[in-house]
């Protein structure tokens, strides 16, 4: 499964010349870090008791979680920041969360297995809860934001914290095999270009399944031909799943 190999490989090489910090995974994290505590529900974070907001004030705040099978792309589970982790930062500032997840390609399937498979795996961030870190998500604007709390800083809260909650709620889907964590405040990042591979990311899975609604649908007269020409993968997808339908 190749369809988002070219987003993620675009990312990769934008990052490769930042300046990269790898931050501990499992292990090797500090016992802080590495069990950082989970509210367990959504929480509230009001404007009195946060420090400052990751994307606030119309800042660039990105979040994507793209699915490769490709070990090349993902090797084993990393976190890695470019730009000052969560107790360096003093004020609003932009950022990026983009989760690279390996699956195996024995267990991603075809037609609306896929398609379930790849919605689910993204929607591990509407059930992570880590205390003093309140993500305010918008689908509807493209948007993900973060309150951090003043007192979860004094208690020890970072993005190896953060990176670590993330990385055990994405494992909990049988499928993932390895996952890397990227977070980016640096404030000269290519926020556009990754909001970028986000809408691209979005139009992919949109026509996924589009595909699953219509299977036997005119390319021709479809909206959505420019994005199935581009993506390896999809139009071979839609002419499998016609002949599974005939």
């Amino acid at each position: 499964m190749r369809l988002y190999d070219e987003i993620i490989n675009d990312i990769l090489t934008d990052l490769s010349g930042q300046d990269v910090v790898k931050l501990p995974v499992g292990d090797a994290a500090d016992p802080i870090s590495r069990d950082w505590q989970d509210a367990g529900k959504a929480m509230m974070i009001l404007q009195a008791d946060m420090a400052y907001e990751l994307g606030g004030h119309n800042l660039p705040a990105v979040g994507n979680t793209l699915v490769t099978t490709e070990t090349d792309l993902v090797g084993e589970d990393e976190i890695i920041l470019i730009g000052k982790d969560l107790p360096q930062i003093t004020e609003d500032t932009p950022y990026a969360r983009i989760a690279l997840v390996r699956v195996a390609e024995d267990s991603i399937g075809t037609g609306d297995k896929l398609y379930n498979t790849i919605q689910n795996i993204g929607y591990f961030r509407y059930h992570i809860y880590p205390k003093g870190f309140m993500l305010r998500v918008s689908s509807s604007n493209d948007r993900e934001s973060v309150r951090v709390a003043a007192d979860a800083l004094e208690q020890g809260l970072n993005f190896t914290a953060i990176g670590n909650a993330m990385q055990k709620a994405l494992h909990l889907h049988k499928e993932v095999e390895a996952v890397k964590i990227i977070f980016i405040t640096d404030p000269g990042a290519d926020y556009a270009g990754l909001q970028e591979g986000l809408k691209k990311t979005k139009q992919i899975t949109a026509t996924i399944d589009h595909m699953l609604k219509d299977v036997n649908m005119d390319c021709g007269s479809c909206g959505l031909q420019e994005i199935c020409d581009e993506v390896e993968g999809l139009r071979e997808m839609h002419f499998g799943m016609s002949e599974e339908h005939t």
